[in-house]
């Protein structure tokens, strides 16, 4: 199992950042990674790469302004997502930590990289709506 985590201060307040990051309906607006995001149910949803490729999302955990957790899976990994969120005073600290098992035996090799990468742009991706 590969395992990732990213850590960053946002120059946002806290309840700023979380609806930022939990506004999956508007990730197409800010994620540059995404071709579109759509909503299942209140536990369920599915992002889309720029080439259309989906992976699906469950939320495990919803501690409003402190935890987000969810299971995701497509035909290559499966895994798990830990968001944690701390105010900084009128910044805000965000904990990321992936862990994610390559389904097909070629990927294993390049699950923590592909991970590290994904984690760098999200968080980029996050600082763009603070700059």
């Amino acid at each position: 199992m590969a395992v990732s985590n990213i850590k960053a201060l946002i120059p946002g307040e806290l309840q700023k950042v979380w609806e930022l990051v939990l506004d999956i309906e508007n990730y197409g607006a800010w994620r540059s990674d995404l071709s579109k995001t759509e909503v299942i149910s209140d536990k369920q949803f599915i992002e889309y790469t720029k080439d259309g490729y989906p992976t699906t999302f469950t939320v495990t955990l919803v501690e409003p302004y402190r935890r987000w957790e969810f299971d995701m899976e497509n035909s290559n990994m499966k895994g798990h997502w830990t968001g944690i969120f701390t105010a900084k005073g009128d910044e805000t600290e965000i904990d990321f930590t992936e862990q994610v098992e390559a389904k097909k035996l070629l990927m294993k090799p390049f699950a923590k990289s592909y991970l590290k990468k994904q984690q760098i742009q999200f968080v980029a991706d996050i600082m763009k709506n603070y700059s």
